[in-house]
C-alpha cells in the first residue's frame, strides 16, 4: 500500500513558523474515523468496549479525543491511571493491567474504581492487604508453548513474563469467589503487531474454550473477555494491513461457534488496541539540517532517536516522505541519521530516497504509537512538542516542547557547590 503523508509541506512549513521541528504531529481526522471502524467491527456484541494503552501514546488530548469516541483507557502505572483520571475516565472506563504492580498502584485503580486485571496469582493476596476485593475483577492468563497461526509461530508465550498458567486460572478464579468477587473477565496476549487477520479470531477461540472450562469448573459468571492488543499496522508500503471489519467478524464466529451454545452469549468482548488504533495516524516531523559525505552518505536530522526510539532500539521500519518530492525518483542511498553521540541513532540505513536538501523536511511515518511514549533525555536531548491536525485544519498545541529548565528541574543546585564554599 501506498505511504501517503497527512499533511503538505505547505502545511508544515506554515506549523514550524509557530513549532519548530522536529515535532510529533497527529491526525484527529485519521484517529476518529479508525476509531469508529473498530467500533463498526464489534458493534454485533452489545458490551464491547476498546481500552486503549495508555503506554502507546500517553498524551491527554488524544486519550480525550478517543474517549469522545467511545473508548476507555488500558493503563499500567500510577501515572497512566492519574492522566486517565485527569481527562474524566474513571470506573469501569479504566482497565487497570499491570505487572509487578506496586501497592499505591493498585490503592489508586481502587480508588478510582478501575477494573483490576490480575497478572499473577500471587498479587491476590497482594491485593487483599491494601483494598477490598471489588465485584468486577479479571486474570491474565498465559497458555504457554508456542501460539500458532496456520501453522506459523507468531510468539512464544512460555518465554512472557505475563500472565498465569491454566491451573492458576482455575485456583485464582475460586481465590476471588471466595472473597466475594461476582463478575470475572479474562485476559490474554499472546503476539504483537501482527497484520494476519486470523490472529484475534485465533486468540478468541483459545479464550473462548477457556471460558466455558472455567465456568464449569469454579460456577462462577464471566462478564467479559479482553484479548487485549496486538493488531498491528503495515509499516512498509509493500505489506498488507489487517482488516479490522474481517478480523471482528472472524470472532463474531468464534463467539456463536464456542459461547453462545455454552449459553455464555452475555460475554463482553473488550480489546486493548494501542498501535492499531493510533500508529498511523502520528508521524515525526524532522528538518535535514546537515549532509555527510564519507564512506556512506548521510541526511542529518533535527530529530534523533531520543524523539523515536524505535529503529534505532531494535532495527524498526518506519517509511519516510521528503515532503515536496513525493512523486520525485528514489535514486539517491542515505543513512538517515540524528545527532545522539550513538552510532545506532538512525532512523534508516541505506534508504533509498529522492535527493534530500538541507532545509528539506522528512515526515516519518507511523509514529504515532510507541513514538514520543518511549522518548528519553540521553545527551540532554530534549523531548518535542506534540501537534494535533485538527479536522478542520488548524494546528493546536497538545504537549509543548521541553526546555532545558525543564531537563533541570529536578536538580538541587543550591546544595551543588556547598563543599567548594
Amino acid at each position: 500500500m501506498e505511504k501517503k503523508p497527512f499533511v503538505t509541506l505547505e502545511q508544515v512549513r506554515e506549523i514550524a513558523k509557530t513549532y519548530p521541528t522536529p515535532f510529533h504531529l497527529y491526525d484527529e481526522k485519521g484517529i476518529r474515523e479508525n476509531a469508529r471502524r473498530v467500533r463498526r467491527a464489534f458493534a454485533w456484541n452489545p458490551g464491547f468496549r476498546e481500552y486503549f494503552a495508555v503506554k502507546a501514546t500517553p498524551t491527554p488530548r488524544l486519550l480525550q479525543i478517543l474517549k469522545e469516541e467511545g473508548f476507555g483507557a488500558d493503563c499500567s502505572s500510577y501515572t497512566e491511571l492519574q492522566m486517565s483520571e485527569a481527562v474524566g475516565l474513571t470506573g469501569s472506563d479504566i482497565m487497570f493491567s499491570s505487572n509487578v504492580t506496586p501497592a499505591e498502584d493498585f490503592a489508586l485503580a481502587t480508588k478510582l474504581g478501575a477494573i483490576i486485571n490480575f497478572d499473577d496469582i500471587t498479587h491476590i493476596d497482594f491485593y487483599g492487604n491494601i483494598a477490598p476485593f471489588q465485584e468486577t475483577m479479571s486474570c491474565r492468563f498465559n497458555p504457554g508453548g508456542d501460539f500458532k497461526i496456520n501453522n506459523e509461530i507468531m510468539d512464544t508465550p512460555s518465554e512472557a513474563k505475563y500472565g498465569m498458567t491454566r491451573a492458576q486460572m482455575t485456583e485464582a478464579f475460586l481465590k476471588l469467589k471466595a472473597k466475594g468477587v461476582k463478575h470475572f473477565g479474562i485476559h490474554a496476549f499472546l503476539a504483537s503487531n501482527t497484520v494476519a487477520n486470523e490472529y484475534y479470531p485465533a486468540l478468541a477461540r483459545i479464550l473462548f474454550e477457556t471460558a466455558v472450562e472455567l465456568q464449569r469448573e469454579t460456577g462462577v459468571h464471566i462478564a467479559f473477555i479482553n484479548l487485549s492488543g496486538g493488531v498491528g499496522i503495515p509499516y512498509r508500503p509493500e505489506q498488507e494491513g489487517s482488516d479490522i471489519l474481517a478480523i471482528g467478524e472472524g470472532v463474531h464466529k468464534a463467539f456463536d461457534d464456542i459461547l453462545v451454545p455454552a449459553g455464555m452469549g452475555d460475554v463482553a468482548i473488550y480489546t486493548e488496541m494501542g498501535r492499531f488504533i493510533m500508529a498511523p495516524y502520528g508521524a515525526l516531523v524532522t528538518q535535514c539540517i546537515h549532509h555527510k559525505h564519507t564512506y556512506k552518505e548521510y541526511v542529518g536530522c533535527d530529530a534523533c532517536a531520543a524523539n523515536l526510539m524505535r529503529p534505532a532500539m531494535y532495527g524498526a521500519y518506519h517509511h519516510i516522505t521528503v515532503l515536496g518530492k513525493e512523486h520525485a525518483a528514489c535514486d539517491h542511498k542515505y543513512d538517515v541519521t540524528g545527532g545522539l553521540c550513538e552510532n545506532n541513532d538512525k532512523f534508516a540505513i541505506d534508504r533509498m530516497l529522492p535527493e534530500v536538501n538541507d532545509g528539506d523536511y522528512l515526515f516519518i511515518h507511523d509514529a504515532g504509537a510507541h513514538g514520543f511514549s518511549m522518548g528519553y533525555n540521553y545527551n540532554g536531548k530534549l523531548r518535542s512538542a506534540e501537534i494535533l491536525l485538527r479536522e478542520d485544519g488548524s494546528t493546536e498545541l497538545i504537549r509543548r516542547a521541553e526546555t532545558p529548565q525543564d531537563y533541570f528541574a529536578t536538580f538541587d543546585f543550591t546544595h551543588l557547590f556547598d563543599d567548594v564554599k
